[in-house]
């Protein structure tokens, strides 16, 4: 199945959106011998609660070091930035992301490109922009039978993980939105080696996870990310 995705080509808004809903896919990908390119909106430098301690710019300097040795255990070896600010993706004028988008897709060529949904999975606005320029960069310049697959999540994974999201606040009101069996294009629930890898992968984005991984304990976090579900657009 990962080999029928061929090219696969990934677009997300901050570093460690990528590792949380595809680490594996791409990882399963890279070992298949495919070709996997990500692309990052942003350097994420507003994600901490301590700005006195990681301010923007230092901030900024450190994501760009920890999702470089976060795609390297992954495999991934073609990663492009956007440029675009942390939580301004809102106000970028949508053609000139659009077009950059475009130019990406027409380069790489890829047979799967992979997003958030229109809900952005948590209701995150960065996340619900890119989804709609990568949807309409698809569109645009995509090959004929080349796919686009939203990330999604299933009822059971919402029921089983619904309370620890609530206490991490993870998602904003209304989220997250479930999306029903018989929509999910790909579910996959990750092998001991490749979740263990996705985990490697996640820790060293060590500014986002170091916290979350100590309080969950290694065993809570692995069940937590091994899921990895996609649905068609």
């Amino acid at each position: 199945m990962i080999t029928d995705l061929g090219t696969v080509l990934g677009v997300w808004a901050h570093p460690d959106d990528e590792a949380y809903l595809s680490g594996g896919l791409m990882a399963m990908a890279r070992d298949a011998g495919s070709r996997v390119v990500c692309v990052t909106a942003t350097r994420g430098e507003l994600g901490t609660p301590d700005p006195q301690t990681w301010p923007p710019e230092r901030l900024a300097a450190e994501r760009t070091v920890e999702l470089a040795r976060c795609l390297e255990i992954l495999g991934v070896t073609e990663h492009h930035w956007l440029g675009y600010r942390d939580g301004g993706c809102p106000r970028v004028d949508p053609s000139e992301a659009v077009a950059r988008l475009s130019e990406l897709i027409d380069e790489v060529r890829p047979d799967t490109v992979l997003t958030f949904g229109p809900d952005g999975i948590t209701g995150h606005p960065d996340h619900q922009t890119v989804s709609t320029w990568t949807t309409k960069a698809f569109d645009h310049a995509a090959a004929p039978g080349a796919r686009l697959l939203y990330s999604a999540l299933s009822a059971p994974r919402v029921r089983r993980w619904r309370r620890l999201g609530d206490d991490l606040g993870i998602y904003l009101p209304g989220y997250p939105v479930v999306t029903p069996a018989d929509r999910l294009a790909i579910d996959l629930e990750l092998d001991p080696h490749t979740v263990a890898r996705k985990v490697r992968a996640l820790a060293a984005q060590t500014t986002q996870t170091a916290g979350l991984i100590a309080t969950m304990g290694v065993d809570r976090y692995t069940a937590w990310v091994r899921e990895e579900s996609f649905a068609t657009a």
